[in-house]
């Protein structure tokens, strides 16, 4: 079969739902060492600002603010107690020992997709990849053991610049389609629910301007109630306003996607 399409995913808030697992380890986190816990609109808000796709650096930068905010005689914590508090609360154990011995909130994930997916886009000339800042243990976790993934194309957090930097995704979308991107190769696209993935894409465009890059949006899952509609308005657009081409509702909607029509 030709195929029509590349298709990269980001990871958190796309394939699995991180509310109850990276979001809560970053409150947790934050709490620890301010005495405040963000809400997940304060989180939302941040992430709106385009540039903390890591959530170790969020975490940070949020007790920064609170510090300076509520002039508290704290001290600011260095990144690496940050970066051990956070995996403490979301691995639970060593990262890179076998996940058997994890028991932090990385068992809350729940999985927004499942492996048939991604058999029925492949099926119809779909060529599919992921791109995301999450730690490769974790990354691989979902994508391996939970979806049953085998090999999964994947960029995670050490293997390129952290987005929006499209370092990473350009280099996987060379990978999979051949060296040479530009008008004569397939439309890209990229599915993510933050402004740093919306900006990944018009950062590849200015980059080679002469390939078909498509930016695709969702919100994340904890706006899908119906008691949070106009969160989920507002959170959409600004995804718009950042340049998303197609917002979805649900990423099943891709099932049916030509993306030779963008």
């Amino acid at each position: 079969m030709k195929n029509i399409g590349l298709i990269l995913f980001d990871i958190d808030g796309v394939i699995r739902s991180v509310e109850n697992s990276y979001r809560l380890s970053l409150k947790k986190t934050v709490y620890k060492f301010s005495g405040w816990e963000p809400s997940y609109i304060d989180i939302d808000n941040a992430k709106n600002e385009g540039i903390w796709n890591n959530d170790w650096d969020l975490s940070l930068e949020l007790i920064k603010r609170y510090i300076k905010k509520e002039n508290l005689n704290l001290k600011i914590p260095p990144r690496e107690e940050i970066v051990k508090c956070f995996e403490e609360f979301y691995f639970g154990g060593d990262p890179n020992k076998d996940s058997k011995y994890w028991s932090g909130y990385i068992a809350n994930e729940k999985l927004l997709v499942d492996k048939k997916f991604f058999d029925l886009i492949q099926g119809k000339g779909i060529i599919w990849g992921f791109v995301s800042g999450a730690e490769s243990a974790s990354a691989k976790f979902v994508l391996e053991k939970r979806l049953g993934l085998k090999s999964p194309p994947l960029i995670s957090m050490g293997d390129a610049p952290d987005k929006p930097d499209p370092r990473g995704f350009i280099n996987l979308s060379k990978k999979l389609v051949g060296d040479k991107l530009g008008e004569s190769n397939i439309p890209i696209a990229y599915v993510g629910d933050t402004i740093a993935d919306i900006n990944t894409v018009m950062n590849a465009r200015k980059e080679i301007p002469s390939q078909k890059f498509i930016s695709i949006g969702i919100a994340p899952p904890h706006l899908h109630v119906d008691s949070l509609l106009e969160e989920r308005n507002s959170y959409e657009t600004n995804l718009r306003s950042a340049g998303a081409d197609l917002i979805l509702n649900s990423i099943y909607d891709l099932k049916d996607i030509n993306l030779e029509l963008f």
